[in-house]
């Protein structure tokens, strides 16, 4: 089975994306197969495989993102379906697909799934330097009332906020927040300006909303060099795990 829809690649413009406001971002509909959404949202990795993070302090006084984290690497005891894609993922069509969002190649993927309790949210925040952006795909079942939330908010500044700093909600000028019922996932590029959050989740306890998480990260084989000529130096490790979990 093929998951993505190859027919939504074919036809989509990259520069749809990329002249969005206020920085690059859209929310398709159906960039997977019915089929394959169906068999990936009926077959979620299970609960015991996450690690949970609540707590972790974050730079400039930000708030806590807090959520179960369960981040892919090879050989993890995934169901059928979610090793199947995550290898078509690996492939050469959705690379070039994101190449031509992003207009640029030299990047790695990492793949992480997050699932998130009642009451928690993820606060405004424009993601690392490393980051070039990120796709996001919504993969809660039918039983998931919107009303509860958990839509990604793409957050407007205009520009008057440092990314190393913690705006509250309101302080910003615009708010649009994603569509996530069905077949919808969000991209977005990283800007200086690229804020992003999910306010607090009313869900019953119990319930969890339910991403899988593409990160486009920056990959220049000369600076990676640098890098690890420098760990040696210092007697580091010369391959973090992060790095290790990149595809």
């Amino acid at each position: 089975m093929s998951y993505l829809n190859q027919d939504f690649l074919n036809r989509f413009d990259p520069r749809t994306f990329r002249e969005a406001d206020p920085y690059p971002w859209m929310n398709p509909e159906g960039m997977l197969t019915d089929a394959g959404y169906r068999e990936l949202v009926d077959n979620m990795p299970d609960m015991s495989l996450f690690t949970p993070s609540f707590g972790v302090q974050r730079k400039y006084g930000q708030q806590s993102h807090e959520r179960y984290i369960l981040e892919y690497v090879d050989g993890l005891d995934l169901p059928a379906c979610w090793q199947t894609f995550v290898d078509e993922l690996r492939g050469d069509v959705y690379r070039q697909f994101i190449t031509d969002l992003l207009g640029r190649g030299n990047f790695r993927f990492r793949f992480h799934w997050h699932y998130t309790p009642r009451a928690c949210s993820v606060s405004p925040h424009c993601d690392a330097r490393g980051k070039l952006g990120s796709q996001i795909f919504y993969l809660n079942d039918d039983d998931w009332d919107t009303a509860w939330g958990g839509e990604t908010v793409i957050l407007d500044d205009k520009g008057r906020f440092s990314a190393q700093s913690s705006p509250a909600w309101e302080e910003f000028d615009t708010a649009m927040p994603a569509e996530t019922a069905g077949n919808r996932s969000l991209i977005f590029g990283r800007r200086g300006n690229s804020w992003h959050g999910v306010r607090e989740l009313t869900c019953p306890d119990g319930a969890y909303r339910q991403v899988f998480i593409v990160v486009f990260e920056d990959y220049r084989p000369g600076r990676m060099f640098l890098k690890r000529a420098k760990r040696l130096l210092k007697g580091k490790p010369l391959v973090t795990e992060k790095e290790r979990a990149m595809y």
